[in-house]
């Protein structure tokens, strides 16, 4: 995924430590031109989940941080019952509003608003463990997600590999630009302010060409290990299956940019 370095997400538990980026996901102009300003790569994410899922044998999928519900709606018209799980009102408004086939239940809500689905396999896609900043944040809803899934269901997700440093790249020299159907041009940036106890804060910009509106989100993403990640989901019931580096399913290594983690919920 070609996303900034903000990805919609926010529980309960983060309100105290993301309160500042919900900019993101409440102002109408980023709302509206999230797709575009956000877009998958078909054989990326959405392709991973999709043949994961299969190899599973999967029939019920939480999608956990669902955004605009892209990947959610995708799944469910390959068949998936799915559940979209999305804190952030608009964003959700969003996602129900998406011409979507198939079976989709949305929830707005945290994790554990999902309640005990018996769900066969559990989703967080664009980055969203990384905005669990901290271990206690993290493991709730690692637990959360296990209540939600079958015994011998699996959690499924990607992290940013810190031992790749992406955050350093984040800089205002590296600028892109998008262009919206509706919004017209997009220039956004960001920039890395502080890089402490393993979280990058940074100010997202967006920049509307045509208005001239510039739009900035503070944001905070948490970087955790490989080594992190497993201890974490062992305390939360989980046995890692696998760890790869890139959506070819490639072994992890130190210059993966991704920990794309399959976890399987143990008992």
């Amino acid at each position: 995924m070609t996303d900034a370095p903000g990805i919609p997400y926010r529980s309960t538990p983060l309100i105290r430590t993301l309160e500042h980026v919900l900019v993101e996901f409440t102002d109408p102009r980023l709302v509206a031109a999230y797709d575009t300003l956000n877009p998958y790569e078909p054989d990326a994410q959405p392709g991973y989940y999709r043949e994961l899922a299969e190899e599973l044998g999967a029939a019920t999928i939480v999608d956990l941080g669902c955004g605009s519900g892209l990947i959610t709606c995708e799944l469910a018209e390959h068949g998936f019952r799915m559940i979209g799980v999305e804190p952030a009102s608009a964003m959700l408004a969003l996602a129900r509003a998406r011409p979507c086939t198939g079976e989709v239940r949305w929830i707005e809500g945290e994790a554990r608003a999902i309640g005990t689905p018996n769900a066969d396999l559990a989703i967080l896609t664009g980055h969203v463990a990384q905005f669990f900043l901290t271990d206690d944040e993290w493991h709730a809803a690692l637990v959360a997600l296990r209540r939600a899934l079958r015994p011998g269901g699996h959690v499924a997700f990607e992290s940013r590999n810190p031992t790749a440093r992406e955050w350093e790249q984040w800089t205002v020299d590296e600028r892109r630009t998008v262009h919206d159907p509706t919004a017209g041009a997009i220039t956004t940036w960001a920039e890395v302010h502080d890089f402490r106890d393993d979280v990058a804060s940074s100010s997202l910009h967006y920049e509307f060409v045509t208005t001239g509106e510039h739009v900035v989100a503070p944001s905070a993403l948490r970087f955790r290990s490989e080594a992190e990640l497993t201890r974490s989901l062992g305390d939360a019931g989980f046995v890692v299956e696998h760890v790869y580096g890139d959506w070819d399913r490639r072994p992890a290594s130190t210059t993966s940019r991704e920990l794309i983690v399959v976890a399987r919920r143990a008992g």
